[in-house]
């Protein structure tokens, strides 16, 4: 199930998309999100804020709608949509998650942006084969994390399927449709950004308490996100 172009059809919008707690949101998602949107040739970025991670402890977690509001805050004035889609569509994996995306939008071109700590463990994450099956991946580099996943088990079967950048980022039709034809792998290097979620909330345990977080409508789904109403609001 590739995401790749099609013959003799014009591509659809580039959308890179970066899900994740986002517990909180903060300016390092931004800066890797804006890079990647320069350097991949983006259109858009979607930040898929996930209602709970299967790999991540459920205590300490913040309410769906502050960590929804806290991304609106850091994505504001730039190319970059915040959704909970995935409470909508019922999903709690990504393969699931990017399965229904593909089905739900299949003019857009996507391609799935992880960075090097979640590479190293992606051989964890449920069907992460056919994960790259349906969209290529792009790993940006994290520091601290870049040799633990470059000697990681997923990153023994992707390396097969790297390609370079300037097969990814050329927006023209023709030679360069096969860059976007799952699997594909593309590796990408910032300036680093220090910042981190963890960070955050260990100088500011009660980050979603200390401020007013007002309540917002979904970019892709339109449905107001608010602190009230449906479990995990």
């Amino acid at each position: 199930m590739g995401n790749g172009f099609r013959s003799g059809r014009r591509a659809g919008p580039r959308i890179g998309l970066l899900g994740g707690s986002f517990n909180p949101a903060h300016h390092g998602h931004r800066h890797i999100s804006l890079g990647a949107l320069r350097a991949l040739g983006l259109d858009e970025v979607w930040w898929l804020v996930s209602p709970g991670n299967p790999l991540k402890e459920a205590a300490g977690m913040a309410p769906l709608a502050a960590r929804f509001a806290s991304a609106r805050a850091a994505a504001a004035r730039a190319p970059i949509r915040v959704s909970a889609i995935e409470r909508e569509m019922g999903t709690r994996f990504t393969l699931d998650t990017l399965r229904a995306l593909a089905r739900r939008y299949p003019a857009r071109q996507f391609i799935w942006l992880m960075g090097a700590d979640n590479l190293a463990q992606f051989h964890r994450w449920r069907g992460w084969r056919q994960i790259a099956r349906i969209m290529p991946v792009a790993v940006i580099a994290r520091p601290g994390y870049d040799a633990t996943a470059l000697a990681s088990p997923a990153m023994a079967w992707l390396r097969r399927f790297r390609r370079p950048l300037a097969s990814m980022a050329h927006r023209a039709d023709g030679a360069h449709r096969e860059g976007w034809s799952a699997p594909v792998l593309v590796l990408l290097a910032f300036d680093p950004d220090p910042r981190s979620a963890s960070a955050v909330r260990l100088a500011n345990p009660g980050w979603s308490a200390t401020r007013p977080l007002p309540p917002g409508r979904d970019d892709l789904t339109h449905r107001l996100i608010s602190f009230a109403g449906a479990p995990g609001a």
